[in-house]
């Protein structure tokens, strides 16, 4: 990584930052001159690809490995963001975390199985439950957390019971988070995109053009979305402008199902 001088820029942390939706939300912050700190789970490479790429920009940005499946690494982890501020920017603090890493499993309601259950439940709530948490002492005063949830919490599609409870879960979480760090002027909101295409869930809606034409026909604006539809929605509520939006469900799906 390259050595700079200490920005004065915003640091956001978006965890899951290597590839589809994180990704282009990394590069879509740093564009609007945020500093990143973006995670992987396996990927090393592409990480550092994504790193560069920021570097490129004039911005600062570490990559640092996290599976936030499993909750027992995150007291490491903080460490390591820890140390990654003060080595990289001098300060102790980071202003924006977003919550964006995830897995897809698609599997109907009589078929799935425990496991399947307790590996979503511990990637898409419990992990974001936890590692807020873990990381409230390094998220400074006045800042923004961004989670993600799904617009099949919304509407429901046979396949993804499991995986739209957690996400369900998740926005009532972002509501309490909202009241409970209210008093430290931390704003929480939670964006819900549509059907995007990406490598998420085996690149389905991507690849399968069956897929990918039903879903553009239920959707208003007649199309399936762009990752760039949705790393401009999460970096839109880092801004300024956007401070007094706070414990709101945005749903970033162009129409879908209405």
């Amino acid at each position: 990584m390259t050595t700079h001088t200490a920005s004065s820029a915003p640091i956001a942390l978006i965890t899951g930052g290597s590839r589809g939706l994180g990704r282009n939300a990394a590069l879509q912050m740093a564009r609007e001159g945020i500093d990143v700190i973006l995670t992987y789970r396996s990927r090393a490479d592409e990480a550092q690809a994504v790193a560069a790429e920021i570097e490129n920009m004039g911005r600062c940005a570490v990559a640092l490995p996290l599976d936030v499946g499993r909750s027992s690494s995150f007291k490491d982890f903080t460490g390591q963001v820890r140390e990654a501020l003060a080595r990289t920017w001098s300060r102790e603090q980071f202003n924006f975390l977003v919550n964006n890493a995830g897995i897809g499993i698609h599997a109907a309601f009589a078929d799935t199985t425990e496991a399947q259950f307790d590996e979503l439940m511990a990637v898409h709530l419990k992990g974001p439950f936890f590692l807020t948490q873990a990381l409230l002492p390094l998220l400074a005063d006045g800042g923004r957390i961004v989670n993600l949830s799904s617009g099949l919490a919304r509407f429901a599609l046979p396949g993804y019971a499991a995986y739209a409870t957690m996400k369900g879960g998740m926005e009532v979480l972002t509501r309490y988070l909202a009241k409970e760090l209210g008093p430290r002027g931390i704003a929480v909101n939670i964006v819900a995109p549509g059907a995007i295409e990406t490598d998420f869930g085996g690149g389905t809606v991507r690849d399968n053009a069956q897929v990918n034409a039903f879903v553009a026909s239920q959707t208003a604006l007649g199309r399936v979305g762009l990752p760039d539809d949705i790393g401009g929605v999460i970096t839109s509520l880092l801004q300024p402008a956007n401070r007094w939006i706070n414990a709101q469900r945005i749903e970033a799906s162009g129409g879908m199902f209405l």
